[in-house]
């Protein structure tokens, strides 16, 4: 396989600097995006040399397709994966607080971020033979709690247009009922949550019971070129313990 070009959005976070970093390793081109300039460098220069940074507001459509012109405009060619690590989390002690404020945070984060996304990188990842759409979702989505209820919504919503983005796939590469030269999909991480070495130096008390560290989430992110398309296509891939 030839090095594909990679996008790693929400890369200034610890699973993005540890994404960007594995598939760089993996001999990849990774591109890691983030909204803040001088976070977005430092975690690019924390993942390696070759990572290169972007700024981008994603959640801005407009801002998300000159993304996608200056990415051409540089010579990288047409994304042939996404990464998509946008996240956040709100709670609440049940359903009566759960606020408009922090709906409208997750609204933006979770699903308005990777809607943009897979938008406007949506043709080239369908073209490409090595096509790869990912996101990050929660176990919450299967259980859902009074007291996360908006959380548990917003990456409800996620996952079904990620599975969405695998239809269109699905159904772009099938030919005449056979999906076997399907080459692009999409897929849903599931972890309960996500803990790096930094949370574990903090916490040195804790064991985070079920959570799943950052190198493992970057790990099946290198893994996901390894399984053909037409089997990982649509998965939801359980990542908790």
């Amino acid at each position: 396989m030839s090095p594909l070009t990679v996008l790693v959005t929400g890369g200034s976070s610890a699973s993005g600097v540890a994404a960007a970093r594995a598939l760089s390793i993996a001999g990849h081109r990774v591109l890691t995006v983030g909204s803040d300039q001088s976070r977005i460098e430092a975690a690019a220069r924390e993942a390696g040399d070759a990572v290169t940074a972007l700024v981008c507001d994603l959640g801005s459509l407009e801002s998300v397709r000159g993304l996608a012109t200056v990415i051409s405009d540089r010579g990288f060619g047409g994304i042939d994966a996404v990464i998509h690590l946008v996240g956040g989390w709100r709670g609440a002690k049940g359903i009566e607080d759960q606020t408009d404020q922090d709906w409208e945070v997750l609204e933006r984060g979770a699903i308005t971020t990777l809607r943009n996304v897979s938008r406007v990188f949506y043709s080239q990842l369908e073209a490409s033979p090595y096509g790869r759409f990912a996101m990050v979702s929660s176990t919450a989505v299967a259980s859902p709690t009074a007291a996360a209820a908006s959380y548990a919504a917003a990456k409800a919503a996620a996952e079904a247009w990620t599975l969405a983005v695998a239809d269109g796939f699905r159904r772009a590469q099938t030919v005449d009922g056979d999906s076997s030269g399907q080459h692009s999909a999409a897929v849903v991480f599931v972890v309960k949550a996500l803990v790096d070495e930094s949370m574990r130096r903090a916490h040195p008390e804790r064991r985070f019971p079920g959570h799943t560290d950052v190198e493992e989430l970057a790990a099946a992110a290198v893994g996901l070129f390894d399984q053909p398309a037409s089997i990982l296509n649509g998965q939801r891939i359980l990542l908790a313990k």
